[in-house]
């Protein structure tokens, strides 16, 4: 292939697989100036060393597992070392955990990647991969239980939605179908979490209810619920930690809801 060949089938891929990779980065490190740093230097590895697209994997795989090297690298670091307050003490709990259990548990239930996908992509064997999403599960679910916020304009995904999040141990605030209703709540009782979706039945946008709701209690997590993941992951503006795609898995939103409330971060969605 030459040069011009390669560069060319590099940006055409990066560019199509990036919004998950920064998805993915996000929520790792819990800082979207963090994760696209990783993104960022992913990207340059492959300008040096596009070999990784030469080992039979997919180009999702392969994508991801150069983020892995460069990652493992770097020492996993996660955030930065002089936060305080709530960013502090996500950094300790996240020291306790067993080590890459995390990064298996996203990669596969965030990602959606096969156990063997993600074997592939840490380097490991499928055995390992396994007992570590199983590890991630069983130290997160019994970190902590908080109080959660939905906002789901569907009846029937909002019930399921309580459901799971119920059965996690937590309890349920409210559930709202609109911006202003999810607001009010907010006034009412503040949550340690909202899930929200993004259109809203009265036409209101999830986003500027999320924004609102930030003014009012500006460290709860948020973890988004939508079919257009890629709208929400341009590197225009300030992002969310987590995004679930529609249609969703239970699996998915245990593993979004724990770890977002582990890490305890969001940064507003304002253009």
């Amino acid at each position: 292939m030459s040069s011009n060949a390669q560069s060319d089938f590099l940006s055409v891929t990066v560019a199509r697989l990036l919004p998950y990779l920064r998805r993915y980065a996000r929520a790792l490190t819990g800082r979207q100036e963090t994760g696209d740093t990783y993104a960022a230097a992913t990207i340059e590895s492959l300008i040096a060393d596009q070999s990784v697209f030469d080992m039979g994997l997919s180009d999702k795989v392969a994508l991801f597992r150069m983020f892995h090297a460069v990652w493992s690298s770097a020492g996993a670091p996660v955030g930065s070392t002089d936060e305080s307050g709530a960013g502090r003490r996500a950094q300790e709990r996240l020291g306790r955990l067993t080590a890459n259990s995390r990064e298996a548990l996203l990669l596969h239930t965030i990602e959606e990647f096969s156990i063997s996908e993600v074997a592939a992509i840490m380097g490991i064997d499928e055995s390992e991969a396994q007992t570590l999403i199983d590890t991630a599960r069983r130290e997160m679910a019994d970190s902590l239980s908080g109080r959660v916020l939905i906002i789901e304009d569907e009846s029937i995904i909002a019930m399921d939605l309580e459901d799971i999040v119920s059965d996690m141990g937590h309890a349920i605030t409210g559930v709202a179908r609109t911006h202003k209703r999810a607001v009010d709540l907010v006034e009412q009782e503040k949550p340690d979490l909202v899930l929200s979706d993004i259109q809203l039945a009265d036409g209101s946008s999830g986003i500027d209810a999320v924004n609102d709701i930030l003014k009012i209690t500006s460290s709860v997590p948020v973890v988004f619920i939508t079919a257009f993941p890629e709208r929400l992951l341009t590197g225009e503006r300030p992002e969310p930690a987590f995004v679930i795609t529609k249609p969703y898995t239970e699996e998915q939103v245990r593993s979004a809801v724990s770890q977002a409330m582990f890490f305890t971060s969001t940064e507003t969605l304002l253009a």
